[in-house]
C-alpha cells in the first residue's frame, strides 16, 4: 500500500487568508465524516497556533481530544501536523502537510496525508476497505474539507 494521499484544489483567497481560515477558523468550516471521525461523537476542532501548538477536538461537556501536534508552522505557506483518530492504536500517528500557494488571484490548497500504511490491517480506522478504496475515500474526505474551506474564505 502506498503511504499517502495527495489532493489539491483552489480557493478564492490569498494564501494569507486561506492559511488563517484553515488554522483560526477550522471549527467553523470543518465537516465531520463517519469514515474518518477523530472521536466517536464529533466536537469542535481548533488549533493552538504556533510551532508548539496542537490540533484538538473539544466535545460537548468540555472533554478535549488531542488529534495531533504541530510539526511545522510556516504562515502563510505551509502547515504540518500529526494526525490521530480515536480508533488508532495509542502509539500511532499519521502526518498531514498542508500547503498554500498563490495561483493568480486564488490559492492552491494542497494536502498530503501520509502514514496510513502504518494503520494495522484489522484496525477499525480502515473500515475493512482494501488499500486502494481506503486511500480513495481518504482523498475524497480531504477534497470535501478543502471545498468547505473554500466556502468559508469567500464569505
Amino acid at each position: 500500500m502506498t503511504s499517502k494521499v495527495y489532493v489539491a484544489l483552489r480557493v478564492k483567497a490569498t494564501p494569507e487568508r486561506a492559511f488563517a481560515a484553515f488554522t483560526d477558523e477550522i471549527g467553523e468550516w470543518w465537516r465531520a465524516s463517519p469514515l474518518f471521525e477523530t472521536t466517536p461523537r464529533p466536537g469542535t476542532l481548533s488549533f493552538e497556533p504556533g510551532p508548539e501548538g496542537r490540533l484538538i477536538e473539544t466535545r460537548a461537556g468540555g472533554k478535549v481530544f488531542e488529534i495531533g501536534r504541530i510539526r511545522a508552522w510556516e504562515p502563510p505557506g505551509r502547515l504540518v501536523f500529526s494526525w490521530r483518530q480515536a480508533n488508532f492504536p495509542l502509539d500511532l500517528h499519521t502526518e498531514v502537510e498542508v500547503r498554500f500557494e498563490a495561483v493568480g488571484e486564488e490559492t492552491r490548497v494542497s494536502i498530503e496525508h501520509r502514514g496510513f500504511d502504518q494503520v494495522p490491517a484489522g484496525s477499525a480506522a480502515r473500515h475493512r476497505f482494501p488499500d486502494a478504496v481506503l486511500l480513495a475515500r481518504l482523498a475524497e474526505y480531504w477534497q470535501s474539507q478543502i471545498r468547505s474551506l473554500g466556502g468559508r474564505v469567500t464569505r
